[in-house]
């Protein structure tokens, strides 16, 4: 009878194991394709800043924001503790926050100025920043979603149970949060 009590015990700490590797790698996946979105981000701004330098001399600090912005975003990389760090990650947001800032302003000098938006380059290109915005909104909302899963299976009696008998190698995950910025008031154009 013990011998049955002790091999039903085993099976259920691998299942519950397993269950705790595959959120755990879910959450990497999703972290992942949140990466590859930024990435996108960093990608473009280089085409939309020339495109932009080309049809408005007169924005030339609203332009370097940007650039100074992206490399400052591009420098921070997130992986495996960082993601459960919860200094690293406000580091890393408050760096997406100013980049996501800077190119909010260039589309507020795009309603200042018609001649960019009669510029067919630009608005191609700030078309396919916004579907990039959408896209890494999608893709924050995603990893969220993974890391909650995964913090949940955690924090259930049968995952701490099993995270405590194999010496803890699951950590919670912080989530990724909206700035102080982004949940005040919205911001004011005028022109």
């Amino acid at each position: 009878m013990r011998l049955l009590l002790l091999v039903l015990l085993a099976c259920f700490g691998c299942g519950k194991y397993n269950e705790l590797v595959e959120a755990n790698a879910t959450c990497d996946e999703r972290w992942a394709n949140l990466e590859a979105q930024l990435q996108r981000r960093y990608d473009l701004i280089p085409n939309l800043v020339a495109t932009v330098k080309a049809s408005a001399a007169h924005e030339q600090e609203t332009l370097a924001r940007i650039t100074e912005a992206r490399s400052q975003a591009a420098q921070i990389k997130l992986s495996g503790d960082d993601l459960s760090d919860p200094e690293k990650m406000a580091a890393f947001q408050r760096a997406q926050d100013q980049l996501k800032g800077s190119l909010g302003r260039l589309m507020v000098v795009q309603e200042q100025y018609p001649d960019l938006k009669a510029n067919q380059g630009f608005r191609d290109l700030a078309v396919q920043l916004e579907g990039t915005e959408n896209r890494i909104l999608r893709a924050r909302e995603e990893y969220n979603a993974a890391v909650k899963t995964y913090n949940a299976e955690q924090a259930k009696v049968g995952g701490s149970i099993v995270n405590k008998a194999t010496g803890r190698p699951f950590k919670p995950r912080v989530y990724f949060t909206a700035s102080t910025e982004a949940t005040g008031p919205a911001p004011k154009v005028s022109f």
